[in-house]
């Protein structure tokens, strides 16, 4: 088909766009499902169903007559709006990519997934790292056959960052990261020669219902409008977002642990609040969504530590969790209660970790995929690498693979790649800090109230408006300035010191 008007290619273009986003959302839901209400044995119907559906979502992606399409759009790109322009630009990235995949392989891939992150489900409770390895060997192999398709100018695992944050680098990571520990490990060998803080009353027995109701308050705390996001219950917490009135975050009680669903409701209600405040006009195209998992986990770390773990937000929490678990905290003060949901002590499990030793236990990732991805380290030699690691970076022995190298879903989902995210996110998110306290004052005089609203205005104007409209490091420029990892080891250093008078 030729295009004879700028008007006809514009209908085209946002069709493509809605078809596009209905089969991500068909796609995404049964994602869902899986992760947290389908029976365990769905899986193979589940596979069948993805194939079909990742196989049209390939055609349409790759259908030579977009081609034809963006190329006529090209030729009048100076009539199109910086909308739309965006839109082409990501659109043509996606073709020119698609279309170096066979697509017996990315449909395969498809599949591979679906069972790779069933097998995970039953293997992490089993403490079976031998049954998911094979899926992993397939997993890795095609992440690096991927790679190349992806960007065949770079690393591999270069490209595979890429996936996540758009311009990121082992080089960058490596230097970043140096830094990082350059700042953390002093601090924790100097909070190791202080007395501990005592959070034994965290570990009291909370029963999950009343946990239930209070992520319910959690929420609303936030400003998370109910309407427009759910939550369920799962294995691994995530959270999924289809369009801006449709968002659904998930967590994992532990009737032993009152902060371990406190914070990931916090943390994945930080991504959501991102997801909720993106403009309506990027719905339903290419550019709906966070731009990046770094501002993304700029987004649930800021709200999960810097809001959630300040002063300001117990004090403004603390009367209604003494409250709704009186018995629980009977003779906890506010204060007692502050230090120990920061009390810094290195462990096992990554999302269980406190904010100072965080980054530590995505650093043990970093160096294992790098490693994978090279072909320098076997799959079947990971538990053994990834102990070797966590008593070399934390100086922690680990007991057995369901608190160690299967900890995680984001490998089973293919996720290499993804977790130097979360420590840039950390990082963005104390450079935001900076930039908001001089644009508003006084930042966390309304959060001890529990008044978050002006603290989200704020990100919903600079960040979350956008949604993929701008490229990561262009967005994070313009509210910030140059990326200066210096803001974070600064206020870790500031917090803690202050924490464990060092």
């Amino acid at each position: 088909m030729e295009y004879t008007s700028l008007p006809q290619a514009l209908e085209a273009l946002e069709k493509l766009q809605s078809t596009m986003a209905a089969y991500n959302h068909a796609m995404g839901v049964l994602s869902q499902d899986a992760a947290t209400a389908a029976p365990a044995g769905s899986w193979e119907g589940r596979g069948r169903t993805m194939e079909v559906l990742t196989k049209a979502a390939y055609d349409l992606t790759a259908d030579p007559q977009n081609g034809v399409l963006y190329d006529y759009l090209q030729a009048h790109v100076w009539e199109l709006t910086p909308i739309q322009a965006r839109e082409l630009e990501v659109l043509k990235k996606d073709y020119d990519r698609m279309r170096r995949i066979p697509a017996r392989e990315y449909v395969d891939y498809s599949v591979l997934l679906n069972d790779a992150d069933a097998a995970w489900h039953k293997a992490k409770p089993a403490n079976d790292f031998a049954a998911f390895a094979p899926y992993l060997e397939k997993i890795v192999a095609c992440c690096r056959k991927f790679a190349g398709y992806y960007n065949p100018d770079l690393d591999p695992y270069d490209a595979l960052l890429n996936e996540y944050e758009e311009g990121m680098n082992q080089k960058t990571l490596d230097a970043f990261f140096a830094q990082l520990r350059g700042t953390i490990v002093p601090l924790v060998e100097k909070i190791s020669r202080k007395p501990q803080i005592d959070d034994s009353f965290l570990m009291r027995h909370y029963p999950v219902e009343r946990q239930r109701s209070f992520s319910d308050y959690l929420m609303e705390t936030m400003g998370i409008d109910r309407n427009y996001c759910g939550i369920a219950e799962t294995e691994h917490p995530f959270t999924n977002n289809f369009n801006n009135h449709d968002v659904r975050i998930t967590t994992h009680y532990y009737e032993n642990n009152l902060v371990s669903s406190m914070y990931s409701v916090i943390h994945e209600g930080g991504h959501a609040l991102y997801e909720l405040g993106a403009d309506d006009c990027y719905n339903y195209t290419v550019l709906s969504g966070g731009v990046s998992m770094g501002i993304h986990e700029s987004q649930s770390r800021f709200y999960e530590n810097i809001i959630g773990r300040s002063r300001a937000f117990v004090h403004a929490i603390f009367p209604y969790i003494q409250s709704h678990f009186p018995e629980q905290l009977t003779g906890v003060t506010e204060e007692m209660f502050y230090r120990a949901v920061n009390k810094s002590q290195p462990s096992l499990v990554r999302t269980e970790a406190d904010e100072l030793t965080y980054c530590l236990h995505v650093m043990v990732r970093y160096e294992i995929e790098k490693a994978l991805i090279a072909g320098t380290l076997e799959v079947k030699d990971v538990p053994q690498r990834w102990n070797e690691l966590y008593k070399e970076y934390l100086g922690v022995d680990v007991p057995n693979d369901k608190e160690g190298c299967l900890q995680d879903s984001h490998w089973s989902g293919g996720g290499i790649g993804y977790f130097p995210s979360y420590a840039l996110g950390s990082a963005y998110g104390a450079q935001m800090l900076d930039r908001m306290e001089k644009d508003l004052g006084d930042v966390f005089g309304d959060v001890a109230r529990g008044d978050l609203s002006k603290v989200t205005l704020w990100l919903r104007r600079h960040i979350h408006h956008y949604a993929s409209f701008k490229k990561p490091g262009e967005l994070f420029r313009e509210v910030c300035g140059e990326f200066d990892a210096k803001y974070y080891t600064d206020y870790l250093t500031r917090k803690f010191t202050e924490l464990y008078d060092l």
